[in-house]
């Protein structure tokens, strides 16, 4: 039977103390998945899926990001980040937690699967850090999209002008529901409509999601800089051409996601590795599937899918 284990590590933040998971598969590891959550949530609601690699002998690994989940000493700091680029912050851990993990797993398969924010914040750490991972097997990117450099300076400029008044913690339900742009417009983003969510399909998981005080916070304006400044990178030029030419990419979403633009962001992200001659690049897109793939209905064949995509890149 698999086997969890807790522990922790200091934040290039300076002051956060980051909560971290591992699943521990019953037999001798095949592989590593280092899991990078989205926002406004936490490390554990990936347990299903991560039991499901364990099955397949992987180790699994994931932390809470800064001002999320466990990360935080106080549920009122969540949301809450300090760093003057706090996008940079969640990138260093990410490679803290990737060195960490390698450690005690040196010379088997290690992937990373980023989604949602965190599918920028990997993207960023695939073209920033390029140098430490010769060793890292593949990446799976999902719940992206692809957002224009003049959008996300809009916002920049919007964050910065309110922090001039409120301060950089405040939190600003106007940024929030600007971030819900014209895709977001025929679902529910606010769990009023759980049978519409722009979540998923699954109403349970919708109903879930809205009772729990880890999912239901509102960003600060300084961790909102984060999500866009690490957005407005990962769509530019420069960090596709930054990644390793011959490191896997899987680009995996659902075709009915507001944050791909209902499929055609992440069609563009897509393309945008491709031109940037990265040589292993496989897009997947789930008719009818929404933002969270991995808690959608048919999150089963999902979750089959990115196993047997990891297992013939072993």
């Amino acid at each position: 039977m698999e086997k969890l284990e807790n522990y922790t590590f200091e934040s290039s933040d300076g002051h956060s103390i980051i909560h971290c998971v591992k699943w521990l598969p019953d037999r001798e590891p095949v592989g590593v998945v280092q899991l990078v959550h989205g926002m406004v949530e936490y490390i554990e609601r990936y347990d299903e899926f991560a039991r499901f690699l364990t099955s397949k002998g992987f180790v699994v690994v994931g932390h809470d990001h800064i001002g999320h989940g466990h990360s935080v000493e106080k549920e009122e700091d969540l949301g809450i980040m300090t760093g003057a680029h706090p996008s940079d912050d969640m990138v260093e851990d990410i490679l803290t937690h990737f060195s960490i993990t390698k450690k005690c797993y040196p010379g088997i398969p290690y992937f990373i699967l980023g989604h949602s924010m965190g599918s920028y914040m990997l993207r960023k750490f695939l073209a920033c850090k390029s140098a430490y991972l010769e060793e890292l097997s593949g990446a799976i990117i999902m719940g992206t999209g692809f957002e224009k450099s003049a959008f996300c300076n809009f916002g920049l400029f919007m964050i910065s002008a309110i922090s001039l008044f409120k301060g950089k913690n405040y939190r600003s339900t106007l940024i929030r529901d600007l971030t819900y742009s014209a895709p977001y417009k025929q679902y529910d983003c606010y769990g009023k409509d759980f049978a519409n969510s722009w979540l998923t399909k699954n109403i349970k998981s919708v109903e879930k999601y809205y009772s729990d005080p880890y999912c239901t916070f509102t960003f600060s304006l300084n961790a909102y800089r984060g999500l866009v400044e690490a957005t407005k990178y990962a769509c530019s030029k420069e960090c596709a051409n930054k990644m390793r030419k011959n490191i896997p990419l899987l680009v995996i979403s659902g075709e009915a996601d507001p944050v791909g633009n209902l499929g055609a962001g992440t069609k563009a992200a897509y393309q945008e590795l491709k031109k940037a001659g990265i040589k292993d690049v496989t897009l997947k897109l789930y008719q009818g599937d929404r933002h969270e793939i991995l808690n959608e209905i048919d999150r089963q064949q999902v979750y089959e899918d990115i196993y047997q995509w990891v297992d013939s890149h072993c």
